[in-house]
């Protein structure tokens, strides 16, 4: 078949490479000049399959209305007059119970331990190298309470095959000693040594040059202009080159939506309105004044809800997310305050091991942000929409990276007819035919 993905991030691009392993001819449209330029191009770089818990959970209200007027929350809502908005938060707090907490982490535990052996696969077939350390990661807690509520998340998640202990001060420290300047506010921690980190940026940017090897052609800076559906069923999608200004109508037997948390807009001109709505993320990506003190090990910091990977001689740090729209600013009060707040972590736990100026040598900024398609349960929805030939592979959140190789690899076998072994709720598909054997984290 001859199949049209939209998007060139790390979910839109995985599909295009395991479309091409099953024989179908693939065009990638993408309205940057380049793949991974927008909200795969500086993640956290943590491949978390053991730490992949949904952000509702029974705390979480109360944090919220706590968080709400500090700039700096690790989860700020600050509301508009937006009526998707208020919907979306109102679906967000139905998942805030024990029993939607439980169901959710199932299905993200099995798409992520799915998702980690499609990575391992396409990493062995192609030989990417994208700053890859299999170290595992470890998370940090500086308050006793905290630390309590770790290890009953930690005996959930074993519940589901994740090997996610709980380990003391001390333990944590021998698994990664950079953090000793900081121990005297450690109380404890968990770790997986079965997670991973690395670029996603890097490993996004070379897989569409495999792609493109065996291929695929990519239209870069080409805006998808609308879809057209004939009878029910998508007939053709207009785009416009950014260069030329001109239009072009492609016609293909499927398309896929990969667009990120602009998939929902776009879906809904056709009448397919999923609770997709931006979160904003930041990170910062500090130069190492100090290498032999820096993280080998990705940590989650768990009191600023931040978390940081090492990328050779550089330092990743990402968190906080901000449910206000499509802004994508840096130069705000709100914006600049949490960029702040991240430069300001990482001089309090790693002090003078980073450059944390705003910065480098020639004046690039340090700081990005991007937006994370999230959906109240967290759970992305990969999968054909009501629209015939039309496929949806969006709402991964924070959890692209971790998912991204799986939901590819899921979206091609369900185009081809196949059936995808995960226990994973496929959109649009009988829940009986994702009720197979689940892989173990």
């Amino acid at each position: 078949m001859k199949i049209l993905v939209l998007g060139a991030g790390i979910i839109g691009t995985s599909t295009a490479w395991y479309l091409q392993e099953r024989g179908h001819e693939v065009i990638v449209v993408d309205r940057q000049p380049g793949a991974a330029l927008e909200t795969t191009f500086a993640n956290a770089a943590q491949i978390s399959v053991s730490y992949c818990e949904p952000w509702a959970n029974r705390h979480a209200p109360a944090k919220l209305l706590k968080w709400m007027f500090r700039n700096d929350a690790p989860l700020l809502f600050r509301p508009q007059l937006e009526w998707r908005q208020w919907r979306w938060g109102l679906q967000f707090l139905s998942q805030c119970n024990d029993a939607a907490f439980e169901r959710n982490v199932r299905q993200l535990v099995a798409l992520g331990a799915y998702s980690h052996e499609a990575l391992k696969e396409v990493v062995r077939a192609t030989g990417i190298e994208y700053q890859r350390l299999e170290r595992g990661i470890a998370h940090y807690f500086t308050d006793q309470a905290s630390l309590e509520g770790a290890g009953e998340a930690a005996r959930l998640m074993q519940k589901f095959g994740v090997q996610r202990k709980v380990v003391t001060r001390d333990e944590l420290l021998a698994i990664e000693p950079a953090f000793k300047s900081f121990a005297h506010r450690i109380t404890g921690g968990t770790y997986t040594a079965s997670d991973e980190s690395g670029d996603a940026r890097l490993f996004t940017e070379q897989l569409a040059q495999c792609c493109a090897t065996r291929g695929a052609q990519f239209l870069y800076s080409h805006d998808v202009v609308r879809l057209d559906q004939v009878g029910g069923a998508l007939d053709t999608v207009v785009v416009r080159d950014r260069l030329t200004q001109l239009p072009r109508t492609l016609k293909a037997d499927a398309v896929v939506v990969a667009c990120g948390s602009y998939s929902a807009p776009l879906l809904r001109t056709v009448g397919v309105d999923l609770p997709i709505y931006p979160g904003k993320g930041y990170s910062a990506t500090f130069k190492l004044k100090k290498p032999e003190l820096a993280p080998h090990v990705s940590t989650i910091d768990d009191e600023v809800k931040c978390a940081m990977s090492r990328l050779g001689d550089e330092l990743r740090v990402a968190g906080t997310i901000e449910l206000s729209g499509y802004d994508l600013s840096l130069d705000s009060p709100l914006a600049k305050a949490r960029c702040r707040m991240l430069a300001r972590r990482i001089e309090e736990v790693l002090p003078g091991v980073c450059d944390t100026r705003g910065q480098d040598e020639g004046g690039n900024p340090r700081f990005w942000t991007g937006l994370r398609p999230a959906t109240p349960t967290n759970i992305p929805y990969i999968g054909r929409t009501p629209v015939g030939g039309l496929w949806v592979n969006a709402g991964h959140g924070t959890l692209g990276w971790t998912h991204g190789a799986g939901s590819g690899k899921a979206m091609a076998e369900l185009i081809s007819g196949e059936r995808p072994r995960t226990v994973f709720s496929f959109y649009g598909f009988p829940a009986s035919q994702a009720q197979l054997t689940p892989t173990a984290a």
